[in-house]
């Protein structure tokens, strides 16, 4: 499909047809269309502002083309907790802890994510300080799952068509531009996991994107976005502000009271959710399990956590989920579940 019509049609303020959509993202993924098209298309779509039919047939596309880690044993029962990033807060690994606390409970987690682009430490970055590897092979990613209820997806090692993209976006990058791939990462999983928490970057995004999650095939989870007091937004839950929340599939309907005064939490400053560098997080993560770190972070954790065990069906309400979650964390069943994580990679073969 040539982009320079579908450049026109969307400068004219019109919205791409679902198969438009994908023809645009399979011509973005070659090496035969021009990056003056592809640069051209990319800020046009941005500017239009891109609907969920445009995005869903995007991460579609991307699902389509993205390797198979062979995992679909566990796809009907596994979570994926991931954001999108984009917020410019510099905040702790929250996500990634609160998906090992969902591990360890004994929920499959299917970790998708990225080295840091906006914050000082990505999941990778955080997974690889804590020993856990990058891993790319059925055999290895499948033995994980088996053997730790985990595993973790780093995402250029299964999206090979990015390559043909990266060097248009960086260019956008460069001048200021956002573009889809800013949101498509967290929603083209290569597992496919039929439940998921996705945290957004900005509020008027969390709708939209539980929409396109349900599109693509997610079953049951949560779009979630913290506003803290001043406007910035963070791609998690949080005790620190308030929290937009969109629940999908079977949680559309979702009645419970996430605020946190029916939860029993306290609101906390922003500023105890900031983190550092991977190495700096890992030790925060022991400050966590010894009950040294700040009240707001532990809560903030836990909160993301118990919507990790709501979506998994492990608890049949926030308050249970956060009861748990904290439970995992304090009574060192976490540390035990990180011990042998640590054991497993070590060994030979992992």
């Amino acid at each position: 499909m040539a982009l320079s019509r579908l450049v026109k049609k969307l400068k004219a303020g019109e919205d791409l047809s679902a198969a438009e959509a994908e023809g645009a993202a399979r011509a973005l993924a070659s090496a035969e269309a021009p990056s003056a098209d592809k640069k051209a298309f990319l800020a046009a779509l941005s500017e239009k502002g891109e609907t969920v039919e445009e995005v869903a047939a995007f991460a579609k596309t991307f699902r389509a083309l993205a390797r198979d880690p062979r995992l679909d044993a566990w796809k009907e029962r596994g979570v994926d907790m991931v954001g999108t990033g984009g917020s410019g807060f510099g905040g702790f690994n929250v996500t990634s802890v609160a998906s090992l606390i969902v591990a360890a409970h004994g929920v499959p987690v299917l970790k998708h994510g990225n080295r840091a682009i906006t914050s000082k430490s990505g999941s990778a970055d955080f997974f690889g300080a804590l020993g856990i590897p990058m891993l790319t092979e059925p055999t290895e990613l499948r033995r994980s799952v088996e053997s730790l209820g985990f595993c973790f997806f780093f995402a250029p090692g299964f999206h090979p068509a990015f390559k043909e993209i990266m060097p248009v976006r960086k260019e956008l990058a460069g001048e200021g531009h956002r573009t889809v791939f800013n949101i498509l990462g967290p929603l083209i999983n290569p597992a496919q996991p039929a439940r998921q928490l996705l945290g957004v970057f900005h509020p008027r995004w969390v709708r939209p994107l539980a929409d396109v999650l349900e599109a693509v095939g997610v079953k049951t989870g949560m779009a979630v976005c913290s506003e803290l007091p001043g406007g910035q937004c963070i791609d998690e839950l949080t005790t620190a502000g308030e929290n937009h929340i969109a629940g999908l599939g079977t949680l559309r309907g979702m009645k419970h009271d996430w605020s946190l005064s029916a939860l029993g939490l306290g609101q906390c400053a922003p500023e105890e959710l900031h983190g550092g560098d991977a190495e700096s997080n890992v030790a925060r993560l022991r400050e966590l399990i010894t009950g040294k770190a700040p009240r707001g972070l532990e809560d903030t954790v836990c909160l993301n956590a118990a919507a990790g065990l709501l979506i998994a069906g492990a608890v049949n309400n926030p308050q249970a989920g956060l009861k748990r979650a904290r439970e995992i964390l304090r009574s060192g069943e976490l540390a035990s579940w990180l011990a042998r994580a640590r054991g497993f990679f070590a060994e030979p073969g992992s």
